[in-house]
């Protein structure tokens, strides 16, 4: 089993940027592909990014492409997505997942975290 517990969302706003984490307990850390999708009202859960089991290889909705990066840190198990130039549509909240790679629909996530509100105002 794998436990996964976000953090650091919060109201922001246009313009600004927010971080957040990704505690993950349980089983090795390194074995699953990380990922991070969102959720806003009345719409259906989505992708946002993506990092392989090694951190070599990334991938991004298009959406969130050059403002959003995704990163691990192995020591401590956590998984970060770090927000730039936060736009209103960016408002969701924002789920951990673990998984296979490429870990770009629901379908290949094993594992999700509770889940984390992000509210950007314009």
């Amino acid at each position: 089993q794998v436990q996964l517990v976000e953090s650091g969302g919060g109201l922001v706003q246009a313009g600004d940027s927010l971080s957040l984490s990704c505690a993950v307990s349980g089983r090795t850390f390194s074995s699953y592909a990380m990922g991070w999708f969102r959720q806003a009202p009345g719409k259906e859960r989505e992708f946002v990014v993506a990092l392989n089991w090694s951190g070599s290889s990334r991938v991004y909705a298009d959406s969130v492409k050059g403002r959003f990066t995704i990163s691990k840190d192995n020591a401590k198990n956590t998984v970060h997505l770090q927000m730039n130039s936060l736009k209103p549509e960016d408002t969701a909240v924002y789920y951990c997942a673990a998984g296979s790679w490429p870990l770009t629909t629901q379908y290949e996530a094993y594992y999700w975290g509770q889940g984390t509100q992000v509210t950007v105002s314009s």
